[in-house]
């Protein structure tokens, strides 16, 4: 059934959405250097944000988030997760020309690391550098600079210090191992692009808090507990694994989601994950997510990804007996430069926020474990045959 049905036609779920504080939240974290691993000052950050929002919470010893807006029952309760981690790289040699080769921290290609202004963490404090090429200079290697192969063995950061041997490098203190973030080099256009590294899930974090303000402004009591989850390791697969406690029915993810040939996704709509490499989302979960796109007139478009995973196989991966469903802001050149859209942005919070006071989808779930009864059927009926057409 519909989640509008009993409602009326015109009553909405959707609350407004403060689109500045949606961008000013999405620059302040991406300017916090985050990747994953070396989280703990964004998380600092996010925590402020909550604490500003009044909205509780509490951190996991590595430092998830798992804040809680009480609604009229307390089961079955439901989650919203976004991840505060980006791409980025580590320290992988320290070689004889005093610069470093490096490795990938998340599954990225080198080829948009190259060029890329840097931040390295090292035990005396942070340094600044560059991400180069091996053969970075068309004077010295001609058509050579042309040729070279892309992977992370012909790239090398050059710091932005006095260095002409290894032991230069030891004596700044640095080290294997270092962690290395990326700039995001942010841009908000005045078309409503945003162009950026780490929209991928900075992006995402901002719609959620985003949406967490409209439900606050807006003094609106939910029907059931409602947990907004922050994880810290999603780009490196671990995600929504031990946030949820066993006491979570659905959980709904917010991610990126690829526009390119072959995909659904556009940057300036709302996308619904329908597939991702790790399974089918929950069919009950994702028609409800649909239904309240639909009845909210969210322009939204529907996608299945052959090679993505998000917070919600994690979540499953680690035992929990939760429906999961995935609702993305469509991005153009994801984990590279990407660009997204503010109208994605501000639908994806819209639609959260017309999910957070939506009922649940299954009441039947507030039990771990019961009987068949109120256990839901998916639909097998033959649909009928238009008119003027063969059986």
């Amino acid at each position: 059934m519909s989640p509008f049905e009993n409602r009326g036609a015109k009553e909405s779920l959707a609350l407004p959405i403060d689109r500045e504080y949606l961008l000013d939240v999405l620059s302040q974290l991406l300017d916090t250097p985050s990747p994953s691993g070396y989280t703990d000052q964004v998380v600092h950050l996010t925590c402020d944000l909550l604490d500003q929002l009044e909205v509780p919470y509490e951190l996991t010893r590595r430092g998830s988030i798992r804040a809680t807006i009480k609604g009229e029952q307390p089961s079955p309760d439901r989650a919203i997760v976004a991840h505060l981690d980006t791409l980025g790289a580590m320290v992988k040699e320290l070689k004889p020309n005093g610069r470093m080769s490096l490795v990938a921290i998340g599954h990225w290609s080198s080829r948009f690391a190259e060029g890329a202004r840097a931040t390295l963490f090292c035990s005396q404090g942070a340094r600044r550098g560059t991400i180069l090429p091996l053969k970075a200079s068309g004077h010295t290697y001609n058509e050579e600079v042309d040729t070279q192969p892309v992977n992370w063995d012909q790239v090398e950061l050059r710091l932005d210090e006095f260095i002409e041997c290894k032991s230069d490098l030891a004596e700044l203190g640095v080290a294997v191992g270092d962690f290395i973030a990326i700039d995001p080099q942010p841009e908000f256009t005045p078309a409503g692009f945003v162009v950026s590294r780490h929209l991928d899930d900075k992006a995402g974090v901002a719609a959620l808090l985003a949406a967490v303000k409209a439900v606050k402004d807006s003094d609106v009591k939910l029907p059931v507990d409602l947990h907004p989850l922050f994880t810290i390791a999603e780009e490196v697969g671990s995600g929504a694994s031990g946030q949820l406690h066993q006491d979570v029915a659905e959980m709904v993810a917010i991610d990126t989601a690829p526009q390119a040939p072959g995909q659904e996704s556009k940057e300036a709509l709302v996308t619904i994950g329908i597939k991702d490499s790790s399974g089918p989302f929950d069919y009950h979960l994702t028609q409800h997510l649909l239904a309240l796109a639909r009845g909210e007139g969210i322009p939204h478009t529907r996608d299945v990804f052959r090679f993505y995973r998000c917070d919600a196989a994690a979540a499953i991966e680690a035992g929990n007996d939760i429906r999961t469903g995935l609702v993305c802001f469509g991005t153009d050149a994801t984990h590279g430069y990407e660009r997204t859209h503010v109208t994605a942005l501000e639908g994806v919070a819209r639609l959260l926020t017309s999910y957070m006071r939506s009922d649940p989808v299954v009441p039947r779930d507030r039990a771990v474990l019961g009987p068949v009864e109120g256990f839901p059927t998916q639909p097998q009926e033959e649909a009928p045959h238009r008119d003027g057409e063969e059986t």
